[in-house]
């Protein structure tokens, strides 16, 4: 996947984040995520994962060091920064299209180009034939494109993906994972992508980030050498294979720390 290596997006200098007079949730971060490249974050339960895409976000602040968006402050930034939770958060009385209007709503868009920009959005993700379903109508998978589509509705240049999958089963994972890869080739995202699947942060990334917990720290980084386009038959590969074990005896060396 090419993107400008010469280029940050992101940038961690010496972060420190502790809530209270609590032990630190992170010591120390030093990370550089270019534009354009898509970066996991993996590690144990605890070691700051999400907190540093809250960090990011600028929904909370540093205790030491600098995090830096765009060349920006987190919060600055923002208008460039879409953040995809876990959990759909969907609102259960408006139809698929209707909630990813909200984000347009939010944004003060002119009425006029929202029904235009709905339509591409769910044209993008697959979903033009649902677009007045209520989200009790629609699967696992189905709930995540149209929280995905909501996202993108901004368009932002860097996305933030806490476990987007995590709740979703193998198929629809492996499906998802696959068209995020499809729409990052297309829109050139800058992502920050975690997850637990040491298989779903091999398979998607170009570079995955190992922390090592209480407090949380960058145990090691990993380049993914893979090439592009990854589809279904690199998960048959045994170059996958052999990238997982190299992660996945990384995570376990994380945990010994």
């Amino acid at each position: 996947m090419s993107h400008d290596r010469g280029v940050p997006h992101i940038e961690f200098r010496g972060v420190g984040k502790r809530y209270g007079a609590a032990r630190p949730v992170l010591e120390d971060i030093d990370i550089i995520v270019r534009k354009g490249e898509f970066v996991s974050i993996i590690g144990p339960s605890g070691c700051g994962k999400s907190t540093i895409l809250k960090l990011v976000a600028g929904l909370i602040p540093v205790t030491s060091g600098t995090v830096l968006v765009d060349g920006m402050t987190p919060v600055n930034a923002r208008e460039i920064v879409s953040f995809i939770f876990q959990d759909p958060t969907l609102l259960p009385w408006r139809t698929v299209a209707h909630n990813i209007g909200l984000a347009l709503e939010l944004d003060h868009s002119p009425r006029d180009a929202r029904p235009r920009r709905i339509e591409a959005l769910l044209e993008l993700v697959g979903l033009k034939d649902v677009e007045r379903s209520y989200p009790r109508q629609l699967s696992g998978g189905m709930k995540m494109r149209v929280s995905i589509a909501r996202a993108l509705a901004s368009k932002p240049r860097i996305l933030l993906m806490d476990e987007p999958f995590a709740a979703l089963d193998e198929m629809s994972r492996d499906r998802l994972n696959e068209e995020l890869l499809r729409l990052r080739e297309e829109h050139k995202w800058t992502v920050l992508f975690v997850t637990h699947s040491v298989a779903e942060a091999v398979f998607l990334s170009d570079r995955i980030i190992v922390l090592a917990p209480f407090p949380g720290r960058v145990a090691t980084e990993i380049d993914v050498s893979l090439p592009f386009p990854r589809d279904t038959e690199l998960r048959a590969s045994s170059a996958l294979d052999d990238s997982i074990a190299v992660v996945s005896k990384a995570l376990r060396g994380a945990h010994a720390l």
